[in-house]
């Protein structure tokens, strides 16, 4: 294979160490292919989704006749993908810069680049083009369009770019190198995990399928249909890695995760139930451990969330599992508890389908708490087999063991669907 402009073989070149980091090593994915984002240790919130273990932002140079870079950094870790490129080679000579997806944490080092290679072009999609000039100060940037099936020749590979609209936005692609069987999705597959480990192999499968369907549920969730056309249109090329915009490169665990994707995508759930509630003074809490207890008498797994100690972020991944999702809420003010619209506004943008739901809750005279989460419910289009559980006051051990038989009923209910 071609070596161009001088790059250096970088497989004898040693970890070059800051702070016990690996900061300026790249990492060769296939041969002259290689890995040079940047890793956020830091983040904790990605637009109010919690983010514990940080993420990475990466970007990917493929050395050939013509050097291509596909996808940047957030705009703070510059300097660092730029110091990987070094390694490399001279950023300067920099062909082609391709921009899967215009959000500004993939974006946001495109005019850096440019900046050390002017005479770069730009491949995107007609709406990448049309983000970037929203975003950047684009005169003099020289574009190339790429619509799907199009195709980009840079020595001794091809570029296929594949268009993936509202996976996550309007601008999304893919870009696929037929020659390393190499898929690089941007933000699909993704997962939010800072570490020096770059590959799926070194993680393991049960830590990036929970990463990975919180990612999902968090922020691709909505766009299902689009998912499975996504997934149509790739289904047919021979993948053996997958290397994503966030998270780790997948290599061992491709089967898996194209499994749960397509599961994702249609809607598809567990026979299990989950709970999620607020409370004042008990009575709506007392409620769902009664709820609870008739469900597990039924034989269904349950998760219970408490809004007062568990972030929505949190909770949507049990969301993405769960057949049934009860809710619960007191009255406050003519209306649900705050935490409960808010937790209801978050699900409502993400729209999960094909579940059942049950409403339930205490007050002490107007009752419209519960009534406006029957409500929301039903304008999700879920089913509901059974009317909502409102109690006055102080929930009495009659009405907690009528719970428990309205989560057996509902236990059956989930277990007849499945």
């Amino acid at each position: 294979m071609t070596q161009p402009r001088g790059c250096p073989d970088l497989r004898g070149v040693r970890i070059c160490a800051r702070k016990g980091e690996m900061l300026l090593q790249p990492v060769e994915i296939k041969p002259n292919v290689y890995w040079v984002g940047g890793i956020d240790w830091d983040l904790r919130n990605f637009h109010g989704y919690l983010t514990p273990r940080g993420t990475t932002y990466n970007a990917y140079l493929i050395v050939d006749e013509e050097i291509t870079l596909v996808d940047t950094v957030k705009h703070y870790l510059a300097d660092e993908m730029l110091e990987r490129i070094s390694m490399i080679c001279d950023p300067g000579d920099i062909d082609y810069l391709v921009v899967n997806h215009v959000e500004m944490d993939h974006s946001g080092s495109v005019a850096r680049v440019l900046q050390k290679a002017p005479e770069a072009t730009v491949v995107t999609s007609s709406k990448g083009k049309e983000g970037l000039e929203h975003h950047y100060q684009t005169e003099g940037w020289s574009f190339e369009i790429m619509g799907s099936g199009g195709e980009l020749s840079i020595g001794d590979r091809t570029l296929t770019f594949v268009q993936t609209p509202m996976v996550h936005w309007p601008d999304s692609m893919v870009t696929y190198v037929p020659e390393e069987r190499l898929l690089l999705p941007n933000d699909a597959f993704g997962q939010h995990i800072a570490g020096h480990e770059r590959f799926d192999d070194q993680v393991g499968w049960d830590l990036l399928r929970e990463e990975a369907a919180k990612y999902y549920a968090n922020i691709v969730l909505p766009y299902g249909t689009q998912v499975s056309r996504a997934l149509g249109a790739l289904g047919d090329l021979p993948i053996d890695m997958i290397a994503p915009s966030h998270g780790v490169i997948w290599r061992t665990y491709i089967d898996d995760l194209l499994q749960v994707y397509a599961k994702w995508a249609n809607h598809e759930t567990e026979p299990e139930a989950l709970i999620v509630y607020d409370t004042m003074w008990e009575s709506t809490r007392r409620l769902s451990t009664a709820l609870r207890r008739g469900l597990a008498a039924a034989g269904v797994p349950v998760r219970v969330r408490s809004l007062q100690t568990s972030h929505i972020s949190e909770i949507m991944t049990d969301v993405l599992s769960s057949r049934a999702i009860l809710i619960g809420t007191p009255t406050l003010n003519n209306g649900m508890l705050p935490s409960v619209g808010a937790f209801l506004t978050y699900l409502r943008g993400l729209r999960p389908q094909k579940r059942l739901g049950f409403a339930f809750g205490s007050y002490g005279w107007g009752g419209q708490g519960a009534q406006e989460v029957a409500q929301f419910m039903e304008s999700m289009g879920w089913d509901m087999p059974l009317d909502l559980m409102n109690v006055q006051f102080r929930p009495e051990n009659e009405q907690l063991e009528e719970a428990v038989e309205l989560g057996r009923k509902l236990g059956e209910q989930i277990l007849d669907s499945d």
